[in-house]
């Protein structure tokens, strides 16, 4: 494509749902996979496979930016981190090869409405609730289940890990480091794998505009995140994950029933 047959109009309103997903995701270590993927179904048309293969190239950036950034603020549990990252790779590898080879959209709406459940129940701990931090016992199957789920449906890495991971008891602020640094590595797999199964035949000329405007908007604001996630108080944050996890999840289980 004719870097002169950019449309900047057409550019801008992508630059800023990037922006905002990934300031929303550096932030609580979910919600960019979630909100691009559905923006580039529901709205532009994009199929499933090609949607996803999208968002995973622009993640490969974004994350990278917002995985440095964490470090950098010493948001980052690095013994959690590595027990994360080979499951994460794996089942990410695997959920691409399912998305390009069946239909995944079966189990689409079990998966939201039990990430529903954790974000309603996130909600209630961080309303009253005493936090007690200890270290998670269950990492390497939450691992593989989120870089699985997170290639076969568009997203879901953030919100299948990082609430997971909160409801342990693991502090709000490293596991929300540590989720995005690991997704760095996740996003580059999978993205490779989708360029191996797709080839650079399924991205046409007028998916360049979503995909680029997304990449803009995200490198921009990843930085910021990783601030917002120091400077928050565990509860608030408890919170505001519990929110923003129950209100994807919930327009993810009325899209997938095809309530909306």
């Amino acid at each position: 494509m004719n870097w002169a047959d950019i449309d900047l109009a057409a550019l801008m309103p992508f630059v800023a749902v990037g922006f905002a997903a990934q300031l929303v995701d550096g932030a609580l270590g979910m919600a960019f996979g979630v909100i691009s993927s559905t923006l580039l179904i529901s709205v532009m048309g994009v199929p499933p496979a090609t949607a996803s293969a999208g968002v995973h190239i622009v993640e490969s950036f974004t994350t990278g930016v917002s995985g440095l950034s964490h470090a950098l603020h010493r948001n980052i549990n690095w013994k959690l981190f590595l027990r994360l990252l080979i499951p994460g790779i794996i089942g990410g590898a695997l959920g691409a090869y399912v998305l390009t080879s069946l239909d995944a959209s079966v189990t689409r709406p079990f998966v939201m409405a039990y990430l529903t459940g954790i974000g309603l129940y996130l909600i209630y701990r961080g309303a009253g609730l005493p936090l007690h931090p200890r270290e998670p016992k269950i990492v390497e199957p939450l691992g593989l289940a989120g870089g699985f789920l997170d290639a076969a449906g568009g997203g879901g890495w953030g919100p299948v890990v990082t609430s997971n991971l909160i409801v342990q008891g693991s502090p709000p602020r490293q596991t929300i480091g540590t989720v995005n640094a690991t997704e760095f590595f996740l996003t580059v797999t999978i993205s490779a794998s989708f360029l191996f199964h797709l080839g650079l035949e399924g991205f046409d000329s007028a998916f360049i505009h979503p995909v680029l405007g997304l990449l803009i908007g995200g490198v921009i604001a990843a930085p910021f995140g990783a601030v917002v996630a120091k400077r928050v108080p565990a509860r608030a944050l408890l919170l505001m994950v519990g929110v923003v996890l129950t209100i994807t999840s919930a327009y993810g289980v009325a899209s997938a029933l095809d309530w909306i």
